[in-house]
Protein backbone atom coordinates (compact mmCIF):
# COMPACT_ATOMS: atom_id res chain seq x y z
CA UNK A 1 0.00 0.00 0.00
CA UNK A 2 1.29 3.45 -0.89
CA UNK A 3 0.81 6.07 1.79
CA UNK A 4 -0.47 9.39 0.61
CA UNK A 5 -1.07 12.43 2.78
CA UNK A 6 -2.32 15.89 2.04
CA UNK A 7 0.76 17.92 1.20
CA UNK A 8 1.06 21.65 0.79
CA UNK A 9 4.00 23.86 -0.12
CA UNK A 10 5.95 25.46 2.70
CA UNK A 11 5.38 29.22 2.88
CA UNK A 12 7.59 31.82 4.56
CA UNK A 13 4.99 32.09 7.33
CA UNK A 14 5.63 28.39 8.11
CA UNK A 15 9.35 28.81 8.88
CA UNK A 16 8.89 29.05 12.66
CA UNK A 17 6.68 25.95 12.66
CA UNK A 18 9.23 24.07 10.54
CA UNK A 19 11.97 24.95 13.04
CA UNK A 20 9.73 23.69 15.87
CA UNK A 21 9.15 20.39 14.05
CA UNK A 22 12.87 20.04 13.33
CA UNK A 23 13.77 20.35 17.03
CA UNK A 24 10.84 18.28 18.30
CA UNK A 25 11.56 15.49 15.83
CA UNK A 26 15.13 15.10 17.06
CA UNK A 27 14.17 15.39 20.72
CA UNK A 28 11.28 12.91 20.52
CA UNK A 29 12.88 10.25 18.30
CA UNK A 30 16.62 10.60 18.68
CA UNK A 31 17.13 8.73 21.94
CA UNK A 32 16.99 5.34 20.21
CA UNK A 33 20.20 6.19 18.33
CA UNK A 34 21.82 9.21 19.96
CA UNK A 35 23.10 10.34 23.34
CA UNK A 36 21.49 13.23 25.23
CA UNK A 37 24.51 15.37 24.34
CA UNK A 38 24.03 14.62 20.64
CA UNK A 39 20.29 15.29 20.78
CA UNK A 40 20.84 18.65 22.48
CA UNK A 41 23.56 19.74 20.04
CA UNK A 42 21.59 18.68 16.97
CA UNK A 43 18.18 20.04 17.98
CA UNK A 44 19.75 23.40 18.92
CA UNK A 45 20.56 23.94 15.23
CA UNK A 46 16.90 24.79 14.65
CA UNK A 47 17.40 28.14 16.36
CA UNK A 48 20.94 29.09 15.41
CA UNK A 49 21.21 31.93 12.89
CA UNK A 50 21.92 30.84 9.32
CA UNK A 51 21.86 27.05 9.83
CA UNK A 52 18.39 26.50 8.31
CA UNK A 53 18.07 29.90 6.66
CA UNK A 54 19.27 29.00 3.15
CA UNK A 55 17.20 25.81 2.77
CA UNK A 56 14.09 27.56 4.09
CA UNK A 57 14.56 30.81 2.18
CA UNK A 58 15.80 29.43 -1.14
CA UNK A 59 14.69 25.81 -1.21
CA UNK A 60 11.39 24.26 -2.14
CA UNK A 61 9.53 22.25 0.41
CA UNK A 62 6.36 20.58 1.50
CA UNK A 63 4.40 20.09 4.69
CA UNK A 64 2.59 16.80 5.31
CA UNK A 65 -0.71 17.19 7.09
CA UNK A 66 -2.39 14.83 9.53
CA UNK A 67 -5.89 16.20 9.67
CA UNK A 68 -5.47 19.87 10.55
CA UNK A 69 -2.02 19.39 12.09
CA UNK A 70 1.34 19.65 10.38
CA UNK A 71 3.05 16.31 10.95
CA UNK A 72 6.22 16.53 8.89
CA UNK A 73 8.15 18.50 6.30
CA UNK A 74 10.79 18.12 3.61
CA UNK A 75 12.93 20.73 1.84
CA UNK A 76 15.01 20.39 -1.31
CA UNK A 77 17.98 22.74 -1.56
CA UNK A 78 19.76 23.08 -3.88
CA UNK A 79 17.76 21.44 -6.64
CA UNK A 80 19.48 18.05 -6.45
CA UNK A 81 19.70 17.74 -2.64
CA UNK A 82 17.17 16.77 -0.05
CA UNK A 83 18.33 19.15 2.67
CA UNK A 84 15.75 18.44 5.38
CA UNK A 85 13.09 15.85 6.16
CA UNK A 86 11.68 15.67 9.68
CA UNK A 87 8.53 14.28 11.29
CA UNK A 88 7.04 14.96 14.70
CA UNK A 89 7.44 11.92 16.92
CA UNK A 90 3.71 11.52 17.51
CA UNK A 91 3.17 11.17 13.75
CA UNK A 92 6.14 8.93 12.93
CA UNK A 93 5.70 5.64 11.10
CA UNK A 94 2.46 6.78 9.48
CA UNK A 95 3.79 7.32 5.96
CA UNK A 96 4.47 11.05 6.11
CA UNK A 97 8.15 10.60 5.21
CA UNK A 98 7.27 8.37 2.28
CA UNK A 99 4.70 10.84 0.97
CA UNK A 100 7.14 13.73 1.28
CA UNK A 101 10.02 11.87 -0.36
CA UNK A 102 7.79 10.82 -3.24
CA UNK A 103 6.77 14.46 -3.79
CA UNK A 104 10.36 15.68 -3.59
CA UNK A 105 11.33 13.13 -6.25
CA UNK A 106 8.51 14.29 -8.51
CA UNK A 107 9.63 17.91 -8.10
CA UNK A 108 13.25 17.01 -8.82
CA UNK A 109 12.28 15.12 -11.98
CA UNK A 110 10.15 18.09 -13.06
CA UNK A 111 13.29 20.23 -12.57
CA UNK A 112 15.20 17.84 -14.86
CA UNK A 113 17.39 16.49 -12.06
CA UNK A 114 19.02 13.12 -12.78
CA UNK A 115 19.51 12.23 -9.11
CA UNK A 116 19.01 13.42 -5.55
CA UNK A 117 21.53 13.35 -2.73
CA UNK A 118 21.09 13.66 1.02
CA UNK A 119 22.80 13.08 4.33
CA UNK A 120 20.71 10.65 6.37
CA UNK A 121 20.74 10.29 10.13
CA UNK A 122 20.91 6.93 11.87
CA UNK A 123 17.17 6.99 12.47
CA UNK A 124 16.28 8.14 8.97
CA UNK A 125 18.44 6.13 6.64
CA UNK A 126 16.34 2.94 6.79
CA UNK A 127 13.44 4.85 5.22
CA UNK A 128 15.70 6.04 2.42
CA UNK A 129 16.95 2.50 1.80
CA UNK A 130 13.37 1.21 1.63
CA UNK A 131 12.60 3.82 -1.07
CA UNK A 132 15.53 2.90 -3.30
CA UNK A 133 18.23 5.27 -2.09
CA UNK A 134 21.76 3.90 -1.87
CA UNK A 135 24.53 4.66 0.61
CA UNK A 136 27.41 6.42 -1.13
CA UNK A 137 29.52 6.54 2.02
CA UNK A 138 29.21 6.86 5.78
CA UNK A 139 30.67 9.98 7.29
CA UNK A 140 31.42 11.46 10.69
CA UNK A 141 30.67 15.13 11.33
CA UNK A 142 30.81 17.48 14.28
CA UNK A 143 27.83 19.49 15.50
CA UNK A 144 28.50 21.83 18.39
CA UNK A 145 31.68 19.93 19.18
CA UNK A 146 29.85 16.58 19.30
CA UNK A 147 30.53 13.69 16.88
CA UNK A 148 27.77 12.27 14.68
CA UNK A 149 27.69 9.41 12.22
CA UNK A 150 25.48 9.72 9.16
CA UNK A 151 25.17 8.40 5.63
CA UNK A 152 25.69 10.25 2.35
CA UNK A 153 22.99 8.81 0.10
CA UNK A 154 21.89 9.08 -3.50
CA UNK A 155 18.86 8.17 -5.58
CA UNK A 156 18.81 8.03 -9.35
CA UNK A 157 15.61 9.50 -10.77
Amino acid sequence: MVNSHLLRPIRRSDHGLVRDIYAESIQSQGEAFYSLEQIQAWSALAWLPSILDSPLNYGTGWLSMDGNEVAAFAVRYPSNRLALVYCRGCFSRRGHGTSLLNQVEIDARDDHQKYLITEASLFGYQLFLSLGWTVEKPERIMIGGVKFDRFCMKKLL
